[in-house]
């Protein structure tokens, strides 16, 4: 296999959301930005999105029993800090889908606007901090 070669049987399946409260988050996702929930476990440890081929899924911040990890989740030190990881979703009208996040509790970053490599996008936050960008798709 090349440098750079996926394994023929490797699949993205999941991002995970590390959250405060796994059903507020999951109940926020779905109205925010539109996506249904599928899975939320009965003891509020694990939910899912209904998101397509890869899963958004959410578990608590202190949740480490079975990952198999020691310490607990790094947050950044100020709520102004952005995380390592940022969360995008892409949408044909843009403005109307930042507009929605927001009516739904996300808080405002920066308002969609085009960037010079092809993508309109805008940035919010949802209730843990977390960054997620609303964006158009960028075609080449």
């Amino acid at each position: 296999m090349a440098s750079g070669d996926a394994s023929p049987d490797a699949k993205y399946a999941y991002t995970i959301v590390y959250v405060t409260d796994v059903e507020k988050a999951a109940a926020f996702y779905a109205a925010a930005f539109g996506y249904a929930v599928r899975r939320l476990d009965q003891s509020h440890k694990w939910a899912e999105l209904e998101s397509g081929a890869t899963t958004i899924a959410f578990t608590p911040l202190h949740q480490r029993e079975t990952d198999g990890l020691s310490g607990q989740v790094q947050l950044p030190d100020a709520t102004a800090a952005r995380g390592p990881v940022e969360i995008c979703f892409v949408y044909a009208d843009v403005d109307a889908a930042y507009r929605r996040a927001v009516e739904h509790g996300a808080t405002p970053v920066s308002a969609p606007e085009q960037k010079p490599w092809g993508q309109k996008s805008g940035f919010v936050r949802d209730m843990d901090g977390n960054v997620v960008r609303i964006g158009s798709h960028v075609r080449e």
